[in-house]
């Protein structure tokens, strides 16, 4: 008799091609409002996708959008998804005070709430940006109300990662659980498995080699992300962002979205409320 296949957590990071961290240079803060935003369609996109797949999956979303997009939230929460905080502006963690950082995630929160009606358990710091230099902000996160982070990636990387980290969910002394992005481990280290832009960059055979490697090997569900704008290859370019921007930003993103239906089509897929309940 065979097992039932596990199911996976898949995760979306719901922020605009002009909020992410690389081209922050190129995208003043102050003048976000005035850049046409692309996040609609492309979350609409990605619904559909899920919707064909009869998969649910865990938006982390950003109160900035949140804010000028509050019926695409509905629209995320009625398709029986889970709507989770990526925090207000997406600053990183490591780049905010206790204080700031704490309003931040606290106003977040409030604001997906408020337009849901429904309350908001899950957290994602944007860049994966809680290490061995800010663990307090986990207690911010605990403080702020939330039951779960997803803000550690234990690989080693330029502007993130904590590598000694637990490869799997594990309980703080305050009671938050923390789910890393997931890794293989392999000849004595952890690669990043758990998608971004490793997915587009790699071929897919790699992605699901992993991932059905962490599901038997390990015998663990995956938590795998990406990001709208990643399904958007009509995107507007950055032409004067270094060449290693552009290659990060703008590597394959003709391929994402027939990536996703094979990945869809290839395992089972949740919300990592759901996909966790027991570790949260």
């Amino acid at each position: 008799m065979h097992s039932a296949p596990i199911t996976n957590a898949l995760t979306i990071d719901v922020e605009d091609y002009f909020q992410v961290s690389a081209l922050a240079p190129h995208f003043p803060r102050a003048q976000w409002d005035a850049v046409p935003c692309r996040v609609e369609a492309n979350v609409e996109r990605i619904l559909e996708l899920l919707d064909a797949h009869g998969a649910q999956a865990t938006f982390f979303t950003l109160g900035w959008i949140a804010e000028r997009y509050p019926q695409l939230v509905r629209r995320i929460a009625g398709g029986g998804h889970e709507v989770a905080s990526h925090g207000y502006g997406h600053e990183r963690a490591s780049a905010q005070s206790r204080e700031a950082f704490l309003a931040d995630i606290r106003l977040a929160k409030a604001v997906l709430e408020d337009i849901t009606g429904q309350p908001v358990g899950g957290y994602r710091a944007p860049s994966f940006s809680i290490g061995h230099a800010n663990l307090w902000a986990h207690d911010c996160i605990a403080a702020a109300g939330y039951r779960y982070s997803s803000s550690v990636y234990p690989v080693q990387h330029d502007h993130y990662g904590m590598p000694d980290a637990p490869r799997f969910p594990w309980r703080l002394d305050n009671g938050l659980v923390e789910i890393p992005v997931t890794t293989m481990r392999w000849l004595g280290r952890n690669w990043p498995a758990g998608g971004g832009g490793y997915f587009r960059l790699l071929p897919y055979a790699v992605s699901r080699w992993q991932i059905a490697r962490v599901n038997r090997a390990d015998g663990r569900p995956a938590i795998f992300y990406f990001h709208p704008w990643e399904v958007d290859p009509g995107q507007p370019r950055v032409a004067d962002a270094s060449a290693r921007t552009r290659f990060r930003h703008y590597v394959n993103l003709r391929h994402t979205e027939g990536r996703l239906r094979r990945l869809l089509a290839d395992f089972s897929w949740g919300r990592a409320d759901t996909v966790f309940r027991d570790a949260a």
